[in-house]
């Protein structure tokens, strides 16, 4: 008996391992909708193609508290990360990610040191930058009566009734409230320093909390326009601009457009490392983002890619001169320091009900 036993046991164990011998598998985690849409397109399928390995991808919507978890339970199931900035240096400094070494980075076409060729900033201790995006007002232009021309008017829900869109988070909704408020976009950090410029900030925003519909994803700002059921809400560009090749009539306000960048990646302790390093390396190459840029608006952040896309989709990048004019670059290492205290006060006035005037708006 014991001798038949032991070769069905093998073949057990034979059994088991065979599948993690036979398919090397990567989980890339991202933001769904026509972002991940344009990663598949750009790099993900064609990482899969020259390397034989299989990309699985989640949807998440951002945060760090997965990750962490994962990381301190020893149980990294995600091996890719896309963060935003601001999330990658909060990850990096409570020790969750591990870190690059630049040099291995592949150079540009001409040879150009990955180093030299990436923008100022997104060649991270913990991360490697991928795109530039930004928050901006849409909205559709055959629904309005009136088009907003600056940042003030989403703020106006008399001159422009309406609903409005925001995403679930003290992020861009503070910075556009002070500018709302009168505040030049290059203090609205320094005053956001103060309890002052906080409460300050909140009393803008009470002003248009009884019309707002909150998501927290930004399929779910596309659809908030799509249904009609607001008629403008903060949104990523390049969801914007999938909707419009869909054949949605939305526009994009530019002004006062908050620019962020995302960023690559690895959870500390995970058992694909090397691997999910290859994939990083693969998914910034300059033709990789190049290809990204063909189906979504976002900037790359190596100049060697930005020369081989189509002007026009140049023009509808959030780096565009005509685009960046007064443009505001979000503080990623601010909202890194402060994301928590803020957080806990913007849920906590959230719960809080606001009376609406009856000479106000419905």
């Amino acid at each position: 008996m014991s001798i038949l036993r032991r070769p069905t046991l093998l073949f057990l164990i034979v059994l088991l391992l065979v599948p993690a011998a036979a398919a090397d598998r990567l989980t890339v985690v991202s933001w769904g909708g026509a972002y991940v849409k344009s990663q598949m397109l750009g790099f993900i399928l064609p990482f899969e193609e020259e390397t034989g390995i299989t990309v699985d991808v989640l949807e998440y919507t951002g945060g760090i508290d997965e990750v962490r978890s994962q990381v301190r339970a020893w149980n990294v199931r995600w091996d890719v990360v896309d963060m935003e900035l601001f999330d990658a240096h909060r990850a990096c400094r409570d020790n969750l990610l591990v870190t690059f070494d630049h040099d291995t980075l592949p150079p540009a076409p001409d040879g150009t040191p990955a180093r030299e060729d990436f923008l100022e900033g997104s060649l991270l201790r913990c991360g490697i930058g991928n795109v530039v995006a930004a928050t901006v007002v849409a909205y559709d232009h055959e629904r309005i009566e009136r088009a907003p021309q600056r940042i003030e008017d989403f703020f106006d829900v008399q001159g422009f009734p309406g609903r409005r869109g925001l995403r679930r988070s003290p992020k861009v909704n503070l910075e556009w409230a002070l500018i709302a408020d009168g505040v030049p976009r290059e203090d609205v950090y320094r005053v956001l320093d103060t309890d002052e410029g906080v409460d300050r900030a909140f009393r803008v925003l009470n002003g248009v909390k009884p019309w707002v519909d909150w998501w927290r994803s930004g399929e779910e700002a596309i659809r908030l326009l799509e249904t009609g059921r607001v008629s403008m809400t903060s949104v990523f560009n390049g969801r914007v601009f999938d909707a419009v090749q869909r054949g949605e009539t939305f526009s994009i306000l530019w002004d006062h457009q908050v620019w962020f960048m995302d960023v690559w990646v690895i959870p500390r302790n995970g058992r694909r490392q090397e691997l999910a390093a290859e994939f990083v390396r693969f998914a910034t190459t300059t033709d990789s983002l190049a290809r990204q840029m063909r189906y979504i608006p976002y900037g790359p952040v190596r100049r060697s890619s930005l020369e081989q896309i189509d002007p026009e989709i140049r023009r509808q990048l959030p780096t565009a001169e005509e685009n960046m004019v007064a443009a505001i670059e979000g503080d990623a290492e601010w909202w890194a320091a402060n994301l928590d205290r803020l957080t806990e006060r913007f849920e906590r006035w959230l719960e809080r009900p606001v009376m609406v005037p009856r000479d106000r708006p419905n």
